[in-house]
């Protein structure tokens, strides 16, 4: 049997399993909120586990190891961010944006959350960040898509067209009928992979090489002083410390993703935040970790074999199909086929989610069938993935591009919102509407400007200052929001008891 019939039954084998999560997820997913949150039922370890997969994407096991390999050390402040984001997203975040969605109205979305919340009456609020959603995601969707396509060009020598679609494809089918739970449950799954990947391939390397001491000495010789440095060389220069407070302030982009924020609307209760969160930090570290070293180790085991890489985002790519058996190959290119798709899935539900709950129903007065909504979402899903699909035919940017404007924008627009939604009373309406829209617009501006300065950070604070001093101007008292407010935090120290059969 030849290697690459080994590699194609992996890939077939996960598949297929991607497929009966989906169809498992689909007998369970009875109403709209089932396919839209999953009943508000996921235990710890999925939602930290789904937070986890559809956070990183194609970016953990293809842009930053390749970032690592083309720059050095200096890439891997971005790690360093988005590992102190994290923790305070679930620290802070977390359990208040749990208790608050469900006590505001029972909240299912993030834009129907701000409108509860602040009593938006105008629905502007809800409106304007539906659309946010549909901007971004849809860029953000189509990064997964290009990524796909690099995949099957860089492991087969195939066509990038069709890895594209295939991946697209199955991404499409197991989420537009498992919705929510089919996304979270084949996340874990992803999560799982991914790690295990990032694990061995480094070390399968360092082995290959002849051990630590061959590959340390051969990155030295095949690198600059400055790729091993923290800070990119001798010296501290302006544009270092620029390029250091740009790569961690991809911390910030955390507050505000809902594809994120709807997995700590979705636990089983606010109190077990906690128990996510260690799950969930442990497995982000770990996989940082493995991502930086496979980009270093790469570097060893390319110059040892004579390896001229075309395209540094598939190092990893390449690692897996020399070393490994071809059966085990197969499982960690599958793995970063699962980095890919677990990201796009969670992505196309919270556009969906956009599309029916904060646009079709804001419109629609009289209230529609909850079957028809399924149907809705269901039928949004396919349309956001066929417009990302063409978008991403012709890739005019890396991957870790797109990512990192996508995740500028939601971090913007959406961050400072949900953190004063949480934990100030005297946010209005107008001011979160105000914030939001020059959160979104900066992030436009900035990154056209080209400064060396992350987007993410200018449009975090402008958006935070407006929305502050607009709230500011425009605060009336309302006894409604200030008892939920309060309310949400008697329900954050009030256990909810398990019911009976409940399960993800």
């Amino acid at each position: 049997m030849s290697d690459q019939i080994f590699i194609y039954i992996a890939l077939g084998l996960y598949f297929a399993g991607m497929l009966l999560i989906g169809y498992f997820a689909f007998k369970r997913t009875k109403d709209h909120e089932d396919y839209m949150l999953g009943g508000r039922n996921l235990p710890p370890w999925v939602a930290a586990l789904s937070a986890g997969a559809s956070d990183m994407s194609g970016w953990l096991v293809m842009g930053l190891p390749g970032a690592i390999y083309l720059t050095g050390l200096i890439e891997a402040w971005i790690a360093v961010g988005l590992t102190i984001g994290a923790y305070l997203n679930w620290l802070l975040v977390a359990p208040r944006m749990r208790a608050y969605t469900e006590v505001s109205r029972n909240s299912i979305t993030v834009p129907s959350f701000f409108e509860n919340r602040l009593r938006d009456n105008t629905r502007l609020l809800r409106i304007v960040a539906g659309i946010i959603i549909l901007v971004f995601f849809t860029i953000y969707v189509s990064s997964g898509m290009v990524a796909g396509g690099k995949f099957f060009a860089s492991s087969f020598d195939g066509d990038y067209l069709f890895g594209m679609f295939l991946i697209g494809g199955v991404t499409l089918a197991y989420t537009l009928f498992g919705g929510f739970l089919g996304a979270s449950l084949t996340d874990v799954v992803q999560g799982l992979m991914m790690v295990i990947a990032l694990i061995v391939v480094p070390i399968a390397a360092v082995i290959s090489i002849g051990g630590l001491d061959e590959t340390t000495a051969l990155i030295g010789a095949n690198t600059d002083a400055g790729h091993l440095s923290w800070i990119g060389g001798s010296v501290l220069t302006g544009g270092t410390v620029l390029a250091i407070v740009s790569a961690l302030a991809w911390g910030l982009g955390y507050f505000g993703q809902p594809h994120i924020l709807v997995r700590f609307m979705a636990l089983r209760s606010p109190q077990e935040a906690k128990s996510a969160r260690r799950i969930g930090i442990s497995w982000m570290v770990i996989s940082l970790i493995g991502a930086v070293l496979s980009g270093l180790v790469g570097i060893a085991y390319m110059a040892a074999k004579g390896i001229d890489l075309a395209d540094s985002e598939t190092v990893v790519l390449i690692m897996s199909k020399t070393l490994l058996h071809p059966f085990v190959a197969g499982l960690v290119l599958a793995a970063v086929v699962a980095a890919i798709m677990s990201t796009i899935s969670s992505q196309l539900i919270v556009t969906s989610s956009a599309l029916v709950e904060d646009l079709y129903k804001v419109i629609r007065k009289d209230p529609p069938n909850p079957k028809t909504l399924v149907l809705m979402g269901r039928a949004a899903v396919l349309i956001v993935a066929l417009i990302a699909i063409v978008m991403a035919i012709v890739p005019n940017d890396t991957i870790l591009g797109l990512v990192s404007f996508a995740w500028a924008g939601f971090g913007a627009a959406f961050g400072p919102i949900v953190l004063l939604s949480l934990f100030w009373r005297r946010l209005t309406n107008w001011g979160a509407l105000a914030g939001m829209i020059v959160g979104a617009v900066t992030v436009f501006v900035w990154k056209a400007l080209d400064t060396g300065l992350y987007e993410l950070l200018p449009a975090f604070v402008l958006a935070t200052i407006v929305a502050v001093v607009v709230s500011m101007l425009t605060y009336k008292h309302n006894d409604e929001i200030q008892k939920e407010f309060t309310d949400t935090g008697s329900m954050l120290v009030v256990a909810r008891p398990r019911a009976v059969g409940d399960m993800p």
